[in-house]
């Protein structure tokens, strides 16, 4: 029988905390999202208790994993510390208002560090160069991004992969939008990873190796996770899933400049970034700021993408710009990065991406699946040309 969270919460009745009271009357545990025999919790403290509490994640970690029903658990020791009360010994604390964090301890199947997030300040690991390797068996990753949601991005990414293994290349999608995953509707895949010892293997379709969170938990299951338990689902996704051989490994990344797109560039060498925008002011001031912080953290733009560029009307031809027209052509010009090309507002575009059936896989000889190619063929010469995906992970500090 499947397990429950309230199943699990009642063992973890047994487990105190460093003062003597049950853990789960501290108020410093999260939510406890449980799917398919796999627990994702974690647990909130201020950073002067941080040491106390590190056993009492681990009991809460060996507690929840001997619960009947339960294969795996994901537990996360999240040490916060307000404005003003740096330990001794500490780096200057975050400006007034704001917060700083310490390293937290994570634990899943196959337990590896993570780093904590509750303001504007990330701690680079103690060893960026060993920390932060690439992925064995892979060539590239090169992450899709934007400043902001709703402009396309998850659709390029997935038929923009499909292109590239079109031309040729051994190629991985992954969802890394924790969030909102949308991969698994867009290429229609249904079903669980398979766990081989601490890999698991991950789900193919239309000749991708693809991985998505939204294989983890039910589709309509609100991921309400902090920080931290977004990092480590992303790494783990990384670095626990058997994605060799690949000759590059697209990553879709959530909307913004936050957690996930730091942990990327933080936890492997990304070959460059593909940023995706719509034609329109608004969406252009976003992207702007995700060129920004790529190239804050060294780490190659591509080039940018205009979605929805255009909209052509199915029945007679005619062409409008709804959103306007250029704006991320000349963006791009005028930060000096390429330009990949222009992704029209299409309805077969639409009707495919929500059948699960995308444009490049089912419609190759299309107009649509051409432009995507077209783009796939731009980032395959980026990518070769550039010597790109050997340099070390960058070290991270970002100030607020």
């Amino acid at each position: 029988m499947a397990v429950t969270a309230d199943e699990v919460k009642a063992r973890l009745a047994q487990v105190t905390a460093p003062d003597g009271r049950p853990v789960i009357e501290t108020g410093a545990l999260s939510e406890i999202v449980v799917s398919d025999g796999k627990v994702y919790l974690s647990i909130s403290v201020d950073a002067a208790q941080a040491q106390a509490w590190e056993p009492v994640r681990q009991a809460v970690e060996r507690t929840v994993r001997g619960t009947p029903g339960v294969v795996s658990a994901l537990v996360a020791l999240t040490a916060e510390r307000k404005a003003g009360t740096a330990p001794a010994g500490a780096a200057p604390p975050a400006p007034a208002g704001g917060t700083s964090t310490q390293p937290v301890r994570v634990s899943g199947q196959g337990a590896h560090a993570g780093h904590a997030h509750a303001g504007h300040t990330h701690a680079p690991p103690s060893d960026p160069q060993k920390e932060s390797r690439g992925l064995p068996g892979v060539g590239a990753i090169i992450a899709v991004a934007s400043g902001k949601g709703g402009v396309g991005k998850s659709t390029l990414a997935a038929n923009l992969a499909l292109a590239l293994s079109s031309l040729g290349l051994k190629v991985g999608l992954l969802d890394a939008d924790i969030y909102g995953p949308s991969v698994p509707r867009l290429l229609g895949l249904k079903g669980r990873p398979v766990a081989e010892g601490r890999m698991l293997q991950p789900l193919e379709s239309w000749g991708l190796k693809v991985m998505s969170i939204g294989f983890l938990v039910e589709e309509e299951t609100p991921m309400i996770w902090r920080g931290p338990m977004v990092m480590s689902a992303i790494s783990q996704m990384l670095k626990e899933v058997n994605w060799a051989p690949l000759d590059v490994l697209v990553v879709d990344m959530p909307p913004g400049t936050g957690d996930a797109q730091l942990t990327m560039a933080q936890q492997v060498p990304l070959a460059g970034a593909v940023i995706v925008s719509t034609p329109q002011d608004l969406a252009l001031i976003d992207a702007r700021r995700g060129i920004a912080m790529f190239e804050k953290v060294n780490v190659p733009v591509l080039g940018v993408v205009e979605n929805m560029s255009y909209f052509l009307c199915p029945h007679c031809g005619t062409r409008s710009d709804i959103f306007g027209h250029g704006g991320a052509r000349h963006e791009a010009q005028r930060l000096k990065v390429p330009f990949l090309g222009e992704v029209p507002l299409h309805m077969t575009i639409r009707e495919t991406s929500d059948a699960g059936r995308p444009v490049v896989a089912t419609a190759p000889d299309s107009a649509e699946a051409e432009i995507y190619r077209s783009i796939a063929r731009s980032v395959r010469e980026a990518l070769a040309g550039g010597h790109v995906g050997a340099r070390p992970a960058p070290r991270i500090v970002v100030e607020g």
